[in-house]
């Protein structure tokens, strides 16, 4: 472990550690939200195809009507999903890791999972070779 972090009392690095798995989380939401993203873009093009099928088939009215109210349509109020995802980015996700950065660089000495390397000296086994305190 550092010995630059020794000053840090373990408040402190137990509230910098919970502010990144705070940020850990939202990694994880913006994953789902890029699933989500992916899921309607090929949802789309999926029902894109099947419009072209039913109009080649001679069912012309259903598949103008699915043409004109289901394919590109928006799933917010003036949005398909990449604008989601870059609103989602530009609105919350840069600005937590801004935080997440700032209270590292302010509180922690730059050091990341500070409260972790402490868990770990804590509860490894000292002389296992399966337990050493770096690689």
């Amino acid at each position: 472990m550092s010995d630059r972090a020794e000053h840090i009392s373990d408040t402190t690095a137990d509230a910098a550690g919970k502010v990144s798995e705070a940020l850990e989380f939202v990694e994880r939401a913006r994953g789902h939200l890029y699933s989500f993203h992916q899921l309607i873009g090929h949802a789309d093009l999926v029902l894109g195809e099947a419009v072209d099928e039913l109009r080649a088939d001679g069912h012309t009215d259903l598949a103008n009507t699915l043409d004109t109210e289901m394919v590109g349509r928006n799933v917010l109020n003036g949005r398909w999903t990449f604008q989601v995802v870059e609103e989602f980015d530009d609105t919350y996700w840069s600005p937590f890791r801004a935080a997440d950065q700032r209270v590292r660089d302010e509180l922690m000495d730059g050091v990341r999972h500070l409260h972790e390397a402490r868990m770990k000296e804590q509860r490894r086994t000292h002389g296992h070779p399966d337990h050493t305190e770096k690689p």
